[in-house]
């Protein structure tokens, strides 16, 4: 039985799921049709709207334009005739707002609706009264018929018949701006041969309805721009591989010959073809590279071409949603490490962000437990950012005199023994967020990366500055095979600045030559030992010793650090300056050797322990001897100046900047370091003018840095794109526009870079420490970040 029923139960529930599937449908249906029906209803009533507008703007402008006749010297003309013609005219409004406002209106729309209907409105009757009223005169045309013919062609035109039939106008098919200007220019000439067209001609009205014609005008033809030639574009090549001839031997001076070669060859005949004999000419000589990118850029514009980047290069920077620009500022050390690389970066971004034109944050490097204890001095360690960041800006306020507003974040860092200097963990690019990534600072960009994986920094900031602080090739060459590892570290220094920065500031002549750079001392003196050096000069003007102390040398126990040149100087002369004592205050890991070379040589040198610059027990010193020539630009020097001191310095291109300095004595032999002591010694030194102290400060510095780095073009250009003016003064663009091959070179070097620093064999190869392509689980747990293997997939490069 059981076998019965089963079929008869599954066959009544198969029947009762198709009618609820048929049920259902229907209502779909339905439901579908009941919303197309009230589409329809709403188009039919918005024409119907539309239809009462239009009524209400018809009679607006004809009472507008009544009243616009009875002014001036045509009022007492015109006046009677306009009531005539408005008199005439409104029966016709009256019986066109009857016939399109009556509700069948929306049936006739609902009945002729399809997807090739159109539907027009009937003016005819308002067009033939206003052509009857200004063709049924004496002859004689006054001013105001002149106006309504202009008006009646108007209106006819606009609202003439189409396809549908004479009457029947389409919305669909007007050409109102074109029309109104053909028709009024006939109107024009036709008017020419009528005596009183001269006063019309002049008219309020008239010259209201051109200028707005002007605004309206079709858009001109683009003028036709001839295509380059062989020489052109041999010349623009010459002109981009500038900087890859340069590393070949080929001068500057030689490329631009070649490019001004063979744009003249060219000259005349684009004189000719590109501009009308009113502009003036493509190339003026001196400004040909200009030139050449502005004829380039206009081929390119006149095609419609659009240029969207070289070679890997991200063109789509960040849009600031605040409207203010973000500086963020990327340094390889930190406080309490008293070295330039943390000192200086922590300056430059109190006095960027003092002025409050942009925001600025400090990127520094945090090192675990471990590694703080090898660095930092006197056993000092931090369990925190937080810690350490506390103690940054109460350095920096107490130094400055104000607080600072920028932010400070840190990214994860590893020190190296055998480089004595901190280098990244991870990609450091990272720990800036897009919307803060607008214009990068890379303080040692070199340093910084040597071993970047990550991000290029040109794709993420729409700008990128260098600055080199280290001479690392003078550094090398001391070591081990120097000179090897130097010829290596040359090429690789050139490879990275030129893949990840638009500019690079070098502080002095000392540093290697490096593309895209210039030579400007960005930096600047501690306000603390200007203050020193005011209170000098004012006990000494008050009578008072101002320094009773003689000479010292102040820097890091390393041997790079100018100690070998110091001791080679002393023993060489040890005769001559029989009675000369100096004190040398500083630590380091090579202290023990350089206290043990003067004590064999029996020189008479007082080692002290290392200590800040601006402590009371050196104000007294009236003499800093500096011998050092691997420094490129030393703070010391700098800060003793501030303070009104002697400075005997070697004549060095890294001392170029102090030399204008009354009180910087510099040598070139032996003989004249011992010359420079005894006239520092048996002299007083000159107070600072108010020009020197100001040369000084972090005021000028910042100032020097916004110019030569051109920071202050890009804050002031939202745009950030390079412009070019065509000769009849329009402006075209030039980022977007020109193909640029040193853009795609640095594309590939930087895709090249990104490649080999992924691979852990290179890395180590050449000096990595291990196991910093990522961060470590230390560093997780000390900067709160995600572990590496989320941030980077195994599988993803």
């Amino acid at each position: 039985m059981n076998g019965e029923v089963r079929p008869s139960m599954s066959a009544s529930s198969s029947a009762t799921s198709a009618f609820s599937f048929i049920s259902k449908g229907w209502r779909d249906v339905r439901d579908s049709a009941d919303a197309d029906l009230q589409l329809m209803r709403a188009r039919a009533n918005s024409f119907k709207n539309l239809a009462n507008s239009f009524d209400r703007e018809l009679e607006n402008f004809i009472n507008s334009a009544s009243t616009s006749f009875t002014v001036g010297s045509l009022g007492s003309y015109s006046t009677p005739t306009e009531i005539d013609f408005v008199k005439k005219l409104q029966p016709k409004i009256s019986e066109f707002r009857r016939v399109y406002s009556a509700p069948e209106i929306s049936k006739r729309v609902l009945e002729k609706w399809g997807p090739s209907a159109k539907l027009g409105i009937d003016l005819s009757a308002i067009r033939n009264a206003i052509v009857e009223d200004i063709d049924g005169g004496d002859g004689v045309m006054e001013m105001d018929k002149v106006r309504r013919r202009r008006r009646s062609v108007r209106l006819s035109e606009c609202f003439k018949g189409g396809e549908g039939g004479e009457n029947q106008g389409q919305f669909g098919d007007w050409e109102p701006i074109r029309v109104l200007k053909r028709r009024f220019r006939e109107l024009e000439k036709k008017s020419e041969s009528v005596e009183i067209f001269g006063s019309f001609k002049n008219s309020e009205f008239v010259e209201k309805l051109k200028s707005s014609l002007k605004a309206m005008r079709e858009p001109q033809e683009l003028k036709e721009v001839p295509p380059l030639d062989v020489p052109e574009l041999l010349a623009y090549f010459v002109r981009q591989s500038e900087p890859f001839l340069d590393q070949l031997g080929v001068r500057k001076d030689i490329c631009d010959k070649i490019v001004e070669s063979l744009c003249s060859k060219r000259k005349n005949q684009l004189l000719l073809n590109t501009f009308s004999p009113g502009e003036s000419s493509l190339f003026d000589g001196e400004n040909v590279n200009d030139e050449l990118d502005l004829r380039i850029a206009s081929v390119l514009q006149s095609t419609g071409h659009c240029y969207e980047g070289g070679f890997l290069t991200d063109v789509s920077k960040n849009n600031l949603s605040d409207g203010k620009r973000h500086v963020a500022i990327v340094t390889t050390a930190s406080l309490p490490w008293m070295t330039g690389t943390a000192v200086n970066p922590l300056f430059r971004a109190a006095y960027l962000a003092k002025s409050e034109k942009q925001k600025v944050t400090l990127l520094v490097p945090w090192l675990c437990q471990s590694d703080q204890e090898l660095v930092y001095p006197n056993s000092l360690t931090f369990s925190s950012p937080e810690e350490q960041e506390s103690y940054i800006r109460n350095w920096l306020e107490d130094r400055t005199g104000f607080k600072s507003n920028f932010k400070i974040s840190f990214y994860p860092g590893k020190f190296s023994k055998e480089r004595r200097s901190i280098l990244p963990a991870g990609d450091t690019s990272q720990f800036i967020s897009s919307n803060d990534a607008d214009i990068a600072i890379l303080e040692e960009p070199e340093h910084l990366n040597w071993y970047h994986h990550g991000k290029r920094w040109t794709d993420k900031f729409n700008h990128v500055v260098g600055v080199v602080h280290t001479n690392y090739l003078e550094y090398i060459k001391r070591e081990k095979n120097g000179a090897l590892q130097a010829f290596f570290v040359k090429h690789i220094n050139n490879w990275v600045t030129r893949a990840y920065c638009h500019k690079v500031l070098r502080l002095s002549a000392a540093t290697q030559d490096l593309p895209k750079s210039v030579i400007c001392n960005v930096h600047g003196v501690n306000p603390k030992f200007l203050k020193i050096g005011e209170k000098i000069a004012a006990d000494r003007e008050l009578g008072q010793q101002a320094f009773s102390k003689g000479a010292y040398f102040l820097g890091k126990l390393v041997w790079a650090k100018g100690y070998k040149e110091l001791i080679d100087l002393l023993a060489k002369h040890k005769s001559e300056l029989d009675g000369f004592k100096l004190d040398v205050f500083g630590n380091g890991e090579d202290a023990h050797e350089v206290q043990n070379a003067a004590k064999r040589l029996d020189l008479n040198v007082n080692f002290l322990k290392g200590r800040d610059h601006a402590d009371d027990s050196l104000h007294g010193y009236k003499v800093f001897i500096n011998p050092s020539v691997s420094d490129v630009l030393c703070t010391a020097t700098a800060e003793a100046l501030a303070m009104g001191k002697f400075v005997v310095c070697a004549d060095h291109p890294s001392n170029e900047f102090f030399r204008s300095f009354p009180n910087c004595l510099t040598y070139t032999t032996s003989e004249d370091f011992v010359a420079r002591v005894r006239e520092a010694l048996e002299n007083e030194p000159q107070p600072l003018t108010s020009e020197q102290k100001y040369h000084l400060s972090w005021e000028a510095a910042t100032q020097r840095f916004m110019q030569y780095s051109e920071l202050d073009k890009v804050l002031n250009d939202s745009q950030g794109d390079a412009k070019l003016t065509k000769p009849n003064g329009k402006r075209i663009g030039k980022s977007v526009s020109l193909p640029n091959i040193s853009e795609m070179v640095d594309g590939g070097l930087a895709f090249a870079h990104y490649c080999l620093t992924g691979n852990e064999f290179l890395r180590l190869s050449t000096g990595a420490i291990p196991g910093t392509r990522d961060y470590n689980q230390q560093h997780c747990k000390d900067l709160h970040l995600l572990p590496p293997q989320v941030e980077n997939p195994i599988y993803g490069w």
